[in-house]
């Protein structure tokens, strides 16, 4: 695996640029990791292998994690 803090990260799509939600990306052989884009480098990530990406973003989208 890559290491998390040297990988290639980009912003979500899903990020606002008014300094909202902030969330950086990054694929790391097989799996996708994520990070606060306002802490980088010193923001804790989350790995998600496999089929658990899908189920993740599955339920952002259907709006479960909403702040409301």
């Amino acid at each position: 695996m890559i290491d998390p803090f040297t990988a290639n990260w980009f912003k979500s799509s899903y990020s606002s640029s008014s300094g909202g939600e902030c969330v950086e990306a990054a694929h790391l052989d097989g799996i996708v990791a994520l990070r606060d884009s306002k802490l980088g480098a010193g923001s804790p990530v989350l790995v998600f292998e496999g089929g658990a990406w899908d189920v993740f973003t599955a339920a952002v989208r259907s709006g479960r994690f909403d702040r409301g």
